[in-house]
């Protein structure tokens, strides 16, 4: 089964330049969980995957100010997997919205693929 968190919206202060740092971004994080119930039927929250603590930690990484994109997507990945004992697989991907470079158009991502081992 898998459990998605799509196009969430943060703003924050993101990335190695000066730039980033004082006036911030938009970033978009997306997000995938994988996991196999113990039950044919999930009818108890407790049997699944809460989406909406997934939300708050995502939320509470998102707004420490963190040079790389890499380092976020690896904390959000780890941080679900050592909160959620039946998270078997995470994917997180952040795209940064702007990017302050002359004649640029379009968007950026990192992304990752972690599983529990």
């Amino acid at each position: 089964m898998h459990i998605y968190l799509n196009d969430l919206i943060f703003n924050g202060f993101h990335g190695v330049y000066p730039a980033e740092k004082k006036i911030g971004n938009t970033f978009k994080v997306d997000v995938r969980i994988d996991f196999t119930p113990t039950t044919k039927t999930i009818d108890q929250l407790d049997q699944t995957i809460d989406y909406v603590q997934v939300f708050q930690l995502i939320q509470q990484i998102m707004a420490m100010p963190t040079p790389l994109l890499e380092t976020l997507v690896a904390t959000i990945a780890d941080q679900i997997l050592a909160n959620h004992p039946i998270a078997e697989n995470v994917f997180v991907k952040i795209t940064k919205q702007q990017l302050a470079i002359p004649y640029f158009e379009g968007t950026t991502a990192v992304s990752i693929e972690r599983a529990r081992v």
